[in-house]
């Protein structure tokens, strides 16, 4: 069978110059956006759900189809592993029974994470899995580390895990988690060896493309 993912187009030919600016602009002024109702609903449904578990969490941000997450409730059968994605399309797509110590939330993640850092929420682990990489350069604000958002996801603390097909994405994030947090985060070349976390992964790991992933231990705040 052939794979023809193709590799990320962009007009950047190594990191956004503005990350800094962006970053900087993050911290000296924190998001102040209202909060949708719809996704306070969504956050406290979770919260029940995660207390009565009584379980480390895994926070498995932007979960797409909730592969990923229903996968890492396999591997980490004492955590409470959280899905969240913001599509009730992807995340009503049949891939199986969820067990029994995994949720998949709909919900917005700018709202979701700052409301998770407000209650308390420490992450053990937290998963960025191939996020849309929104490779135009113009497009930078729309990146997790151009986001207003960085400081709140940041803060959550715990194992975090990036995983990219665009090496200057992970570049971009190391960088940007340097000047929130002063820690220098780990990037590497991954190789699933057919273990895959999510269909992306699986895609671009068989069409020949280089996996990327950025670890770091980070504080909760």
């Amino acid at each position: 069978m052939q794979y023809a993912s193709r590799a990320v187009i962009s007009n950047q030919t190594g990191p956004h110059e503005d990350v800094g600016r962006r970053v900087a602009r993050a911290l000296e002024h924190p998001l102040r956006k209202p909060l949708a109702d719809h996704n306070r609903r969504a956050f406290e449904q979770a919260d029940q759900w995660l207390q009565s578990q009584a379980a480390p969490l895994i926070l498995d941000a932007g979960c797409g189809v909730g592969l990923s997450t229903r996968r890492l409730a396999q591997r980490f059968p004492e955590h409470a592993v959280i899905g969240v994605d913001r599509s009730a399309d992807r995340l009503g797509r049949d891939h199986g029974a969820v067990p029994d110590n995994a949720c998949l939330v709909r919900a917005d993640l700018v709202d979701f994470w700052r409301l998770a850092l407000d209650a308390g929420w420490a992450p053990q682990r937290h998963f960025l899995l191939y996020p849309n990489p929104y490779p135009k350069a113009a497009h930078l604000k729309m990146r997790w580390h151009g986001h207003p958002v960085l400081p709140a996801l940041l803060a959550l603390g715990g194992h975090l895990d990036l995983r990219s097909n665009w090496s200057i994405y992970v570049q971009e994030f190391a960088q940007a988690v340097a000047q929130v947090t002063g820690q220098s985060a780990h990037i590497a070349c991954h190789d699933p060896h057919d273990d895959y976390l999510t269909p992306f992964e699986a895609k671009y790991a068989r069409s020949g493309q280089t996996l990327w992933r950025l670890t770091v231990a980070l504080e909760s705040r």
